[in-house]
């Protein structure tokens, strides 16, 4: 290819390379001409040249040693060579280049040009990668064009001003005047920029702000112009008057009548007016819709307002175009908290939203839908929900059970119903649930006595049926375990009753245990049921005792254990058995080391360093840099701090209660408190921290003299779950502190459920206690940290 063909042709050559080797060939033998072009003196193609080598950066090669072309073309007066210039600069240079240092003077000549295309390429290169020095050199003369009489320049110098503010805030007190003067344009192009412009210094700027809230009315007049004028040609897209100027007018109104009384009453009208008069049928009538809807929903708008921006929304829901479906969920979403009435006019649409192909569509939908339950239509949207489990999509089965979960815990009608829910969702999808659901839905059945007969003949039939969920399975075999007597009894008025067998329950458990399908937790439970069945059942004894002598040799540690201590059971502590084995109490819920349910197993978690032994020094296994972060949570202090070592010895603690339970358990004997082990002094509760909707409270206990328990409880009231919750603790270096397994790190929105973590502090020395507590979470996506300090600790027991 000779040296000297034309763009199009060198084009028409690169696209009829047949490999990658031969387009590079023909790339870099055109990019060898083109040097040796530029290096001689006097050249007339030098923007043809140019031109080549744009599209060879298009195509991803290196054209970087056209850099110093760009700037040579730039100050040549003819404008052809100026407009090629300044697109290579727009595309090979960027404010990191020193070459562009050598364009500002003459950018700031060109501005003063007496044509005004050569104005608008000056223009539109500075506002596409003028740097911050660039900007603060340039400023003047933006302000100066803006004030200019041509529109056409007007408009370009409104957007450049546009990227000047946004390079430096600080000049954004230079083209304030300029910009409102704007707003009395007439040509549409101009009114975009100013608006675009004004809505750039209000956001950045509150006194900004303050002061274009005078505008409202001169934008409102903007705006009711646009709607009701007549059919334009010039300014018509699908029926709609200019909707890219009114979408931007309606995104600036949101902003001045944010928190204002006086704004938002003064644009009531008018949004009212835009929501009834404006097309939904095509695009461009849905963007202005929608924008209307953010305003209202932003700004302090009537209630009737609201209503109808909701009832927009419930309209795009029936819309054949997905992504404006998927934008009206999404605004319905955050609209559901205060308007939770209005959208429930919309449920049979949302649920109906369900059944859509579209995965992010049914997302959104499942959001809402469990959103929109509440103790009104618990049953009908329960219902709707638990098919959408049934059908839906391997990655939502876990979202929809977890919300099916906590929508039936909130709202249950009744204790039969909210087993009956879970029951089903753990048969649909058990190996999709959360870890605490096992344990929580034990906690439940245990408070329901009455319908202990029928739960646990409904849980043998799912056993007996299908031990591939594990959830199920472990849920099940505890129950058969607690109340095999009342399914052995058969008789069982809220469900027909089953004759089962000793030999029937037996063999079911022997399933589980022998399942390849069994996870070492499921077999745990199985043969704890079996064990526990050994004082239910009178005749199979001696099956049982073999069943649980065959795991004593298991190569699982965990089932191996157990099964050595029931076989010790058996032998030498048969008398004993029977109270061992007896039913379980009811799980308290509200007791302090009971994991909620609706957490998600969710709490405080922390880096815990090696034990140490009494008096040795304490080691960093951490890295250095979260050593000394974590040492400098308590920097103000007077002692070097000392992050979290684990007690040598351990505290005394709720054991003694713990130990009059399990004697109560044997015979009912009392536990007298003898005069060397002091009571536990309870303390008020302390809020430490209130803040993005997250609560920390503190309560503690003195153990002794030098020994304190502190528990730390977490809620969160705000609307959207927090993930990835951990603390981190440090306290003075005489103290030596100790912070127990904590219950999860998962916390739910609403307040639903608390987090708690229990904290040994041992103060041998009786200094002045002192903590800070770092505390890091994850919502919507986004990470959170903060830090407190606790400097006096509640109660004169607890100093």
């Amino acid at each position: 290819m000779s040296p000297s063909v034309r763009l199009q042709e060198m084009i028409r050559v690169i696209r009829s390379a047949r490999t990658q080797g031969e387009e590079r060939g023909v790339i870099q033998r055109e990019c060898a001409a083109i040097r040796a072009q530029f290096r001689q003196a006097d050249n007339g193609g030098r923007s043809h040249n140019l031109a080549k080598l744009l599209y060879v950066h298009m195509l991803g090669y290196p054209a970087h040693f056209g850099q110093m072309e760009c700037v040579r073309l730039i100050a040549s007066p003819r404008y052809s060579e100026k407009r090629v210039g300044y697109l290579g600069a727009m595309m090979l240079l960027d404010e990191k280049q020193d070459a562009s240092l050598l364009i500002t003077n003459s950018i700031k000549n060109d501005l003063s040009h007496s044509s005004q295309y050569v104005q608008s390429l000056a223009l539109c290169t500075l506002a596409c990668m003028g740097s911050a020095e660039m900007c603060r050199d340039l400023a003047p003369e933006i302000d100066r064009l803006l004030r200019a009489s041509n529109s056409y320049i007007k408009k370009k110098a409104a957007l450049c001003a546009v990227h000047i503010v946004r390079k430096v805030p600080e000049l954004g007190e230079l083209f304030t005047p300029a910009a409102r003067s704007l707003l009395s344009e007439k040509n549409h192009g101009v009114l975009h920029g100013a608006v675009v412009l004004i809505t750039e210094l209000c956001e950045r700027n509150p006194e900004t702000l303050e002061q274009f809230r005078k505008t409202v009315p001169d934008l409102v007049q903007i705006m009711k112009g646009l709607v009701t004028t007549g059919y334009s040609p010039e300014h018509n897209v699908a029926g709609i008057s200019d909707p890219f100027l009114q979408v931007r007018i309606l995104r600036l109104l949101r902003i001045l009548g944010r928190n204002n009384d006086a704004a938002s009453d003064a644009m009531n009208d008018l949004l009212a007016q835009v929501a009834t008069n404006t097309d939904s049928s095509k695009t461009a009538g849905s963007a202005v819709l929608y924008e209307t809807v953010l305003t209202v929903m932003d700004i302090k708008s009537e209630s009737g307002l609201r209503v109808l921006a909701v009832n927009i929304l419930g309209r795009f829901l029936l819309n054949n175009d997905r992504n404006i479906r998927y934008i009206s969920m999404t605004s319905l979403q955050k609209i559901v908290v205060t308007d939770h009435n209005a959208v429930q006019r919309h449920r049979g649409t949302i649920v109906d939203c369900l059944k859509d192909p579209d995965a992010s569509v049914k997302r959104r939908a499942l959001e809402l839908s469990l959103a929109l339950v509440s103790a009104v239509n618990i049953r009908s949207m329960m219902k709707e929900l638990l098919l959408f489990l049934s059908s839906c999509p391997p990655e939502l089965k876990a979202q929809a059970a977890c919300g099916i979960f906590n929508a039936a815990e909130r709202y249950a009608p009744s204790q039969r119903w909210h087993i009956d829910t879970i029951l089903h969702v753990l048969t649909t999808a058990g190996g999709d649930v959360r870890d605490e659901t096992v344990p929580n839905l034990i906690q439940l059945i245990t408070t329901a006595s009455d319908l202990h007969c029928y739960t646990v003949h409904k849980l043998y039939r799912a056993l007996i049926t299908d031990i591939s969920q594990q959830s199920l399975v472990q849920v099940a075999c505890w129950c058969i375990g607690e109340y095999g007597d009342l399914l052995l009894r058969g008789e069982c008025d809220e469900i027909e009753p089953v004759q089962v067998s000793e030999d029937d329950v037996l063999d079911a458990l022997e399933t589980v245990l022998q399942s390849h399908m069994s996870s070492p937790a499921t077999r745990g439970f199985a043969l704890t049921a079996t064990m526990k069945l050994s004082t239910r059942i009178t005749d199979n004894v001696d099956r049982i005792r073999s069943i649980v002598s065959i795991y004593g040799s298991c190569i699982d540690v965990e089932l191996q254990q157990r099964a050595v201590e029931y076989n010790a059971l058996f032998k030498k502590y048969d008398h004993m058995r029977a109270a061992v084995l007896e039913r379980m109490p009811v799980i308290d819920k509200s007791s302090p080391d009971h994991s909620n349910g609706e957490s998600g197993g969710g709490a405080l978690k922390e880096v815990e360093p090696p034990k140490l032994k009494q008096g040795e020094a304490v080691t960093a296994q951490e890295p250095a840099n979260q050593v000394c972060d974590l040492l400098d949570l308590l920097g103000g202090s007077e002692e070097p701090p000392q992050p979290g070592p684990i007690l040598g010895s351990t505290a005394p603690g709720p054991a003694s209660t713990a130990g009059g339970d399990l004697l109560d358990l044997l015979g009912g004997l009392e536990t007298p408190e003898t005069p060397e082990t002091p009571a536990l002094t309870p303390a008020p509760t302390l809020t430490v921290y209130e803040k993005n909707g997250v609560t920390l409270k503190l309560h503690c206990h003195k153990q002794s003299e030098t020994g304190l328990t502190v528990t730390l409880t977490a809620s969160n009231s705000s609307d959207w779950d927090m993930s990835s919750f951990t603390l981190q603790a440090a306290v003075p270096k005489s103290v030596q502190l100790h912070m127990k397994a904590p219950s999860g790190d998962f916390l739910p929105a609403r307040g639903t459920a608390t987090l708690t973590q229990t904290v040994l502090l041992n103060n041998p020395n009786k200094v002045m206690l002192k903590m800070r507590i770092r505390m890091s979470y994850t919502s919507q996506g986004s990470a959170f940290q903060d830090t407190m300090q606790i400097d006096s600790f509640p109660g004169p027991a607890c100093h």
